[in-house]
This record gives C-alpha cells, structure tokens and sequence, in this order.
C-alpha cells in the first residue's frame, strides 16, 4: 500500500487545520493510501510537509484544501496510480458527492459545515469534494466534471448560493447548523431525491432558508466589508488627523475620511438593500434594490428604509418578472429594459412619499433615544443585546443583534456596536478559560480545543462555543448568556462606543477605534469570568478518562 505522512504546524483542534486533515483523509481513501497526520509546532508558521518515499514538498492550510488532489500526485507518482482493489464479496458501489458552504460572514460557519460534511461523508464510506464561500471568496472551487459525476450535492448555507449549475443533480439545500449537527442524514437524504426533487428545502427549515432571514442575510454578508473598511477609514483618520480630521481638507486625515465615511458608508445602505433584493429576485432585483437603498440613504431613512426598499425591490420585481408575458420576438426587452425601468419607478416613487418620510421619523427618535440613553437605561439594552449574541451563537437571533448595531454605526451611533463585540468575544473566552482551570468537567476533546477556542474568542467569532454548547446546551448555554449580558451591560453603562464592526481585540490597537479602552476590557474580562464561574457551579464533573490524542 502507498504511504503518505503529513505534518501540520498548526494545533489539531483548529478549524482550517480540521478541514485540511479531512480533505487529506478523503483523497487518502479514494486513491488506497496510508496516511499519518502529526503536529509539529517547530515547523513555520502555518506549513504542511507532505512525504511520500525520499520526496517532500511543503504547502500550507488554504492550498492543501483547495488543491488536495494535484498535491498528493505532485509529492509522488506512486500516489497517482489508482488503488488496486481486492474483492472477495460481490463490490460495494462507493458514492461521490459534492457541497458547498457558506454563512453570512462566511469565517466560521461555513468551514465548521464544510468540516462536518466530509467526516460524514468519510465515515459512510463516501468521497466528498466541498465548496467552501467564506469571506475571502470561494475556496476549493467545485469543477464541471466534479458536478457532472457527484451523486448527489448537497448545499449547506445561510445565504444566498447560486444552484442552476447544479441542474438535473440530486441537490439538498439546508442551513450550516443543520450540517454542522446531523451531516451523515443530510447526505443520506440526498441520495434519496431524485432530480425532480433539486432544490426543494426540507419543510422543517424552509422558511429559514428562503424567508426573510436568508435574504436579510445576504445583504449582511455583502455590505459587511464595505461597513468593516469604512470604520477602520474612520478610526484611522482620527488617529491621524484627530477628532475633526474631516474638516481639515487636503490633509491625510481629510482624505482617510472621505474614503471611510464618505465613499465606504454612503455605499452600504444601497449594497445591503440590492442584495436583499438580489436574494429574492435574482439579478433583475439587484437594480431597482440599490436605487431604493440609495433613496433610503438620501432620505435619511438609513439602515431599516434599506431593509424596507430591499424587499419592497425584491418581491416587487419576482412578481413583475413573473407577471409579465411578452412573445418570445421581444423577451430580450423584460430584463435589460422593462424590468428594471419599472420596478425602479415604483420602488423610488414608493420610497420617496410613502415609506421614507415615516422610516426617517422613526430613525431620528431611535438615534435620539439612544444618543440620550444613560443610566438603567444604557444597562438593560447591552443585557439584551449581550444576551442575544451568545444564544444561538451566529444564530438568526446573534445576527438579528449584529445587523442592529452595524446599522447604527452608518448612523454614528457606536454605543450598541461595542457591546455587541464584547459580548460576542465572552462565550468563546469563558468556555475556554473554564475548561482550562476546571477540566474534570469538560472532555478530553474540549480540553485540548481551548487554546483555537480562546483564539477565536478574541477574534469576536462567537462561534467558537458551538462545540461546547452543543455537547452540553442545558448548562452552557445559560452560562454563556449570563456573561455576555454581563459585558454588553457594563460596555454600555461606561459609554463605550467603538467605530470598527469586526475585529475583536485586535482594533484596540488602531488609535481611536474604540473609546474607555481600560473599560471595554474590563466588560470583556467580568463576562468571561461570569461565564467561567457560572460554568464551575454548573457543569458537572466528567467521568475519569485517559485523554487520547485527536489524530495519529
């Protein structure tokens, strides 16, 4: 039998380094090859060594998911030879499938579904090639011949993915968490449609697939980094050119503000309101969706008349293009002309007289009763949004608090945004942190996770608790929400207001990205330690056992 070694300078635990070793242990099985994955953290940062006989090559995380297979036959020849195969019984057909993930930020979701997809695949005895759509675009890209011999694809997202190249194919749509919970049902119950069946939601979660919340979705994930470069524009001209950068024109701290707060931020409302549209209707929603976030900008309307003139584009324009029959002589004229001439004047002529003027009212007394919010007041909304974002952890309701805060910031209203990041960044923390101190009452498994747990922790990817959580929801997810309710609360009580929407820890080294910076770190540091205490009183001890290791 051919025999390859791989050595990962990164931890086992770490989620790329998960998804590297999965992708290695699939193509391993296809083509009859013994592998032995270690960890070493002398090698450089980030490398894989791959060995096959005298040759070596070295690559690293990325490229190994992407290029598995071209890797494994640039090591050695030998390991492109198909694996000879020995049948004593009559043969057992082996399936071939193919995915693709994604999540509206597209960091941790997306790979923590692409993962659990393989490893399903892997242990039912099936090949599995999976698309991964995260923030940085798409990764291990599926081919034509990939998609033309799968047997089934299966598309686990929670925002939008285009599927006709997946026509005539058994496709099962779902949500990551679905993926990341049960993936060996969800494959099975792919291999069991037929391609009548493509694309049909299971019942359970269609509304949460394609209802508002996959397209209110959509939109978060495209106008993310326009909001996450425009704040850090923002932060940055105030480091250079101080608190009033912006009037002080033809100076560095001038132009930083123009590019952050006056180009980046007047595109955000326009792209979140045409990708919601663009969810719903497809590309004819994409232009009446920006003209009515532009309109909802002008108007003063801000982040909700973008939500509201993006599915007011989107429903509008499916049932016109819908509703619209014309001989085929002229059927080139609906999408380049008639579509998007008439959902523009009724999506613009709406927005101006009859939703802006109402929108913009309820704007201006939100900002105003934020802007004035002190005391009690201050307290009880970062409980709320605090507990909101360690509920469900990257869940509808996580993001439903996210989107809130974001929206505020186009608003220069920064308050909710810091409390939304400290409490983000508690659940990874305080599980990481308790099962260090306390590790009778967590897993060999979990112990071993904290270090990338703590990492993603103060990345502020809330998802790093899922595993945690999903092992043990009754008690850890209390406790989790106790303590982000906590830092949500005193980040809002102190006056903390932070310009920057992502980023965790690490924008508090970029000048005036964040005020009260000794009290931000305290309502980060008092959740974490809520978290953890709480998870000491309640978590019981594990039984005794001998900690293997993950991967040999």
């Amino acid at each position: 039998m051919k025999t390859l070694s791989a050595i990962f300078s990164s931890p086992a635990a770490e989620p790329l380094t998960r998804l590297a070793v999965s992708a290695l242990e699939a193509e391993a099985k296809l083509r009859g090859i013994q592998l032995t994955v270690s960890h070493d953290a002398l090698q450089s940062a980030e490398s894989v060594t791959l060995t096959a006989g005298e040759t070596q090559i070295s690559t690293d995380r990325p490229h190994l998911i992407r290029e598995t297979s071209k890797l494994l036959e640039a090591v050695s020849p030998r390991l492109r030879q198909a694996p000879v195969a020995v049948v004593e019984a009559a043969p057992v057909a082996t399936k071939f499938l193919v995915g693709v993930t994604s999540c509206p930020t597209g960091i941790a979701h997306t790979f923590m579904a692409a993962e659990a997809l393989l490893k399903g695949a892997a242990a039912m005895g099936y090949t599995m090639k999976v698309e991964t759509r995260g923030s940085v675009g798409a990764k291990n890209e599926l081919t034509a011949d990939d998609i033309a011999r799968a047997d089934a694809v299966v598309v686990a997202a929670d925002a939008n993915v285009e599927t006709t190249r997946f026509a005539g194919k058994k496709l099962l749509e779902t949500g990551t968490k679905a993926a990341i919970n049960d993936a060996q049902s969800l494959i099975r119950e792919a291999l069991t449609l037929t391609p009548a069946e493509a694309g049909k939601p299971k019942p359970a979660e269609k509304q949460a697939r394609t209802g508002p919340y996959k397209h209110l979705m959509t939109g978060v994930s495209h106008m993310l980094p326009l909001v996450v470069a425009g704040g850090l524009m923002i932060a940055l001209a105030f480091a250079v050119g101080g608190i009033y950068a912006g009037d002080a024109k033809g100076t560095l701290g001038w132009a930083l503000m123009e590019i952050g707060g006056k180009s980046a931020f007047a595109l955000f409302v326009p792209i979140f309101a045409g990708f919601i549209a663009f969810s719903i209707a497809d590309r004819p929603g994409l232009t009446p969706g920006l003209i009515g976030g532009m309109l909802a900008a002008s108007l003063g309307a801000g982040f909700l008349g973008g939500i509201a003139a993006g599915f007011m584009a989107g429903y509008f324009t499916r049932w016109l293009n819908g509703a619209l029959k014309l001989p085929d002589q002229l059927a080139g004229l609906k999408p380049v002309l008639l579509l998007p001439l008439i959902s523009s004047l009724v999506i613009g002529l709406t927005m101006i007289y009859i939703v802006g003027p109402p929108v913009k009212t309820i704007m201006d007394s939100v900002s105003a009763w934020l802007n004035a919010m002190q005391g009690s007041s201050a307290l009880l909304l970062g409980l709320i949004l605090g507990g909101m974002m360690a509920f469900d952890m990257g869940g509808p309701i996580n993001k439903a608090a996210y989107t809130f805060a974001v929206g505020l910031v186009a608003a220069k209203i920064y308050g909710p945004m810091a409390a939304v990041m400290a409490a983000g960044m508690v659940p990874p923390l305080g599980v990481a942190l308790a099962a260090t101190l306390f590790k009778n009452r967590f897993t060999a498994d979990e112990q071993q996770a904290t270090k990338a747990t703590a990492v993603l922790g103060i990345s502020f990817i809330t998802e790093g608790a899922i595993p945690y959580a999903a092992a043990d929801p009754l008690r850890v997810i209390p406790c989790t929400v106790a303590g982000a309710s906590v830092a949500g609360a005193i980040s809002m009580a102190v006056g903390c207001k932070l310009l920057v929407p992502h980023g965790g820890i690490f924008v508090l080294a970029i000048p005036n990205a964040i005020n009260h910076t000794l009290g931000y770190l305290i309502a980060i540091v008092a959740g974490t330690l809520v978290t953890t205490a709480m998870l000491f009183i309640f978590k019981k001890p594990q039984p005794a056992v001998i900690a293997e290791p993950i991967l040999s």
